[in-house]
């Protein structure tokens, strides 16, 4: 049996990862689960999986939790970065899923990786900002990096007993989100609800604007990068409405091969969690003769619309903290445009300003820890010194 720890076990991916536990009980037991705000559902988790720790986000949502939880619940309720980082270092745990939104996720992973803990990676900033620092460590410490997002996951299991240095090169799709075919002049009037509305796929509501924007593709070519230790420019972004085919590989002797199934982050999840080993489909199963299989598109990324998708190829080239600013402005923006503070190409305005600040004032090469934890701190206070 695998003891898991989850972080965020309240969002899209830590409850569908929950949804997996429930069909194999026999092969995970949740040790540990940690979420932000919504202490009510993690209630209602804590009551079925009966955990032996939690973290909160603050020690108020704490007291929430516990004024919730019947007095008989056995479980320690921590909070703050503290309490993740304990829940995602417990020495029972033998693998934590990384399914917390933004940077937030990246001290606890670092923590689990020190203390030989295999990785389920769901969360796309902890790479992005910390790849520097997290694949040496993962080499290091020799644990498992496991891809749960689908379209790495699919590249991942492409390259399974695939010859060393036979890559030539990652085709990431992209479903094109819900303003495939826009122009300039109508993405400068989408409405936050439009954004909100993607066609293909269910998720929280940052990941779903990073998908509007494409910044979600721009994040996932640099974890790519990090993850199969390619350059970004050994990654194409081929759309792909359908989001049938996950991602695909071509090897050096010009075969490509493809990962398919309907969209569904469960078959991913599971993947990831029974590695090496291969268990029974929980999920609808693909068929070819399906009508949304049936007609299967393929085009390209119009980078002269979405153009956060080039500011993450430079990024990647560029490498060392550009990322992490870019990242960070990023989280910052995308966040007011949730609030309605901020309109859709404000995000993509002030990524840009705030990476050629940075390059202005010097990109760190080589950065530490800290060094990231710095510049994420300085990208967020530029990116709202400029929407003042």
């Amino acid at each position: 049996m695998r003891s898991l720890c989850i972080l965020g076990s309240t969002g899209s991916i830590g409850t569908q990862t929950l949804e997996v536990v429930r069909h194999f009980p026999e092969e995970f037991r949740v040790i540990a689960m940690t979420c932000g705000d919504n202490v009510s559902l993690l209630a209602e988790q804590i009551r079925e999986f009966a955990p032996s720790f939690v973290s909160v986000s603050t020690q108020q949502k704490r007291e929430e939790l516990l004024g919730i939880l019947p007095s008989d619940t056995f479980v320690e309720v921590l909070c703050e970065d503290e309490g993740n980082i304990a829940c995602a270092t417990l020495p029972e745990v033998d693998c934590v899923v990384a399914a917390m939104v933004g940077m937030r996720g990246l001290p606890s992973v670092v923590a689990a990786i020190r203390e030989g803990k295999d990785i389920a990676l769901a969360n796309k900033e902890t790479l992005v900002s910390g790849g520097s620092v997290v694949m040496p460590l993962i080499r290091k410490k020799n644990v498992a990096l496991l891809p749960v997002d689908s379209e790495h996951s699919a590249i991942w299991q492409c390259l399974m007993g695939q010859p060393e240095g036979s890559l030539k090169r990652i085709l990431l799709t992209a479903s094109g989100g819900p303003f495939r075919g826009y122009s300039r002049e109508q993405l400068e009037e989408v409405t936050l609800d439009a954004a909100l509305s993607h066609p293909t796929w269910k998720m929280g509501g940052k990941i779903t604007i990073d998908s509007a924007s494409m910044m979600n593709k721009g994040l996932e070519i640099i974890e790519a990068s990090w993850l199969f230790d390619v350059p970004v420019d050994k990654i194409e972004v081929v759309v792909h409405p359908q989001s049938i085919v996950h991602s695909m590989i071509e090897l050096s002797d010009g075969s490509v091969l493809g990962q398919m199934g309907f969209p569904n982050m469960m078959m991913p999840i599971q993947v990831a969690l029974m590695y090496p080993r291969r268990s029974e489909c929980i999920v609808r199963p693909f068929s070819p003769f399906d009508e949304k299989a049936c007609n299967l598109t393929f085009e390209s990324v119009d980078r002269k619309v979405f153009r956060l998708v080039d500011l993450a190829y430079h990024a990647g080239r560029c490498g060392g903290t550009l990322p992490v600013a870019m990242n960070a402005a990023n989280e910052a923006i995308v966040a007011e445009f949730l609030s309605g503070r901020a309109s859709f190409l404000d995000i993509e305005r002030t990524v840009e300003a705030v990476m050629n600040k940075h390059e202005a004032e010097g990109v760190i090469a080589e950065p530490s820890l800290d060094d990231i934890f710095a510049v994420d701190a300085w990208a967020r206070t530029a990116a709202a010194e400029l929407r003042k």
